[in-house]
C-alpha cells in the first residue's frame, strides 16, 4: 500500500493558486490508476464534484435507486451492520451481490466531517492480497463459484437478491477482485477462500490506510482493486455524499 500522503492531491499549488484543470486531472488520473486511489484535499466550495466524476463514467444507481447517494446515519440501523448507522464497517469490496459488474469506482466526498473520533474511510491494495496467493489457490479462487448476499442492513429493507461469482475474474484483460468478508458465504470445506478472507482480515486491519475528512475532500478509489472500510464514529452529523461509476470497456477501432 503506497503511504497515504502518496495518494493526496491538492487542488492548490505552492502559492495557494488552483493547479490548472488539465494539469490536476492528468495527477489525479495517474494516482488512481497507479496507487488504486487519490484523496484530493484544499477542494473550493465551488467544486463540481459530480461533474467532475462523471468524466470517470457512467454513475451506477445504488440499492436503493440514488444515483448521488448521502452517507448518513439513519433511524433504526442501530444494532444492524449496515453503512447506514455510525459502527465499524469490515472490509469489502462494492457491488458483490450484484449480477452484472460492480462499480469500476467508488467516490465519497465529504459535506461535513465527524467531530472527535473516528468515522474515517480506510483502505487497502487488494493486489497486494492476490499477488501473495500460490498459484492453486488462485486458480481455485478464478474458477469457483460463490454466493454472495446482501448486507443485513439492506435485507432489513426488504432487498433479498444475491449473486453468484467467483472472487477473481478477468475482464476486458484486466482484474477484477471481489471481497466481503461476512457476506460471502463459505462452503464447508472450502479452505482456500476461507483462508484467503482471513488472511484479507489480517492484512486489512494491519496495513490500511485510514483517510479523515475535511469539508469538500474528494476519496475515490478503484473498486475492482481496492478493499474499503470505515472505522466507528459517535458524532451523528457526520455527512458524506457517495457516487458508484461503471466500468467503461476499452474503446475498439
Amino acid at each position: 500500500m503506497p503511504k497515504s500522503a502518496d495518494s493526496v492531491l491538492s487542488f492548490l499549488d505552492g502559492n495557494g493558486n488552483p493547479v490548472p484543470e488539465e494539469a490536476l486531472r492528468s495527477t489525479y488520473a495517474k494516482l488512481l490508476r497507479t496507487n488504486g486511489y487519490v484523496h484530493l484535499v484544499d477542494v473550493p466550495d465551488t467544486f463540481d464534484h459530480v461533474g467532475f466524476l462523471r468524466g470517470f463514467g457512467d454513475f451506477l444507481p445504488s440499492p436503493t435507486g440514488t444515483l448521488v447517494g448521502d452517507m448518513v446515519p439513519e433511524p433504526g440501523m442501530d444494532g444492524i451492520y449496515h453503512s447506514g448507522n455510525q459502527q465499524a464497517l469490515v472490509p469489502h469490496t462494492e457491488g458483490y451481490d450484484l449480477d452484472e459488474l460492480p462499480a469500476r469506482y467508488l467516490a465519497l466526498w465529504c459535506v461535513v466531517p465527524p467531530s472527535g473520533e473516528g468515522g474515517e474511510t480506510t483502505l487497502f491494495d487488494g493486489f497486494k492480497l492476490v499477488n501473495s496467493l500460490g498459484e492453486d489457490e488462485r486458480k481455485h479462487l478464478e474458477t469457483q463459484t460463490y454466493t454472495w448476499s446482501l448486507a443485513a442492513g439492506l435485507q432489513s429493507q426488504g432487498m433479498m437478491y444475491q449473486a453468484e461469482h467467483p472472487v477473481l475474474e478477468t475482464v476486458d484483460d484486466e482484474l477484477l477482485l471481489r471481497f466481503s468478508y461476512n457476506n460471502l458465504r463459505r462452503p464447508d470445506g472450502d479452505e482456500t477462500v476461507a483462508d484467503f478472507l482471513e488472511r484479507g482480515k489480517e492484512r486489512f486491519d494491519a496495513e490500511h490506510t485510514a483517510v479523515r475528512y475535511r469539508p469538500g475532500d474528494l476519496l475515490h478509489w478503484d473498486n475492482w482493486r481496492m478493499l474499503h472500510a470505515r472505522n466507528a464514529f459517535e458524532d451523528p452529523h457526520r455527512h458524506l455524499k457517495r457516487v458508484m461509476i461503471r466500468h467503461r470497456a476499452p474503446q475498439t477501432a
